[in-house]
């Protein structure tokens, strides 16, 4: 028999939740990580497929239910092949492009590397991560980023927060 929808019946029980219908986060949460190696910053391909010479500093999309640390190894392991500890955050991002309805928040945390080789070859699994750069700070001139204020926060301890960046190709 159906409950009547509407009034007590309807209500979540303790220890339990209203159904709701699947809709996407917004904003989505993000995590990253600022590896530096031998004075130089890891960044990857922020776009696949060729789609883009814009580089950003490796990770992801956060998973429910798990920490935004752990969400990070998870991420900056798939898109690097490195293995790496979570520190302390650095940096919150917002990126939007109001005109696509996106809304971004990634955290940034410094990382350092505890396993692997990032000249050693890799398969990002989701194919989006193709190449890996060690940029000097010195040379990020010479490159597209993400977001602007990358180098200040890399080789630094500042703490910084850059609200709504728009997002670019």
């Amino acid at each position: 028999m159906q409950q009547p929808r509407g009034g007590m019946d309807d209500r979540p029980r303790l220890g339990q939740c209203r159904t709701m219908p699947a809709a996407r986060p917004f904003p989505r949460l993000a995590v990253r990580g600022l590896l530096l190696i031998d004075n130089r910053l890891l960044l990857v391909n922020a776009w696949g497929g060729g789609k883009s010479d814009l580089l950003c500093a490796p990770g992801g999309g956060v998973e429910p239910h798990s920490s935004l640390p752990e969400n990070l190894m998870r991420e900056f392991h798939e898109e690097t092949g490195l293995t790496v500890a979570v520190g302390t955050p650095c940096l919150v991002n917002e990126f939007h492009a109001p005109e696509h309805g996106f809304h971004q928040v990634d955290i940034y945390f410094r990382v350092t590397l505890i396993s692997g080789d990032p000249f050693a070859p890799w398969t990002d699994p989701e194919g989006i991560v193709t190449e890996r750069h060690l940029v000097a700070r010195e040379d990020m001139a010479r490159y597209r980023y993400k977001p602007d204020s990358l180098p200040d926060v890399a080789w630094s301890d500042i703490i910084h927060y850059d609200p709504l960046e728009p997002l670019v190709r």
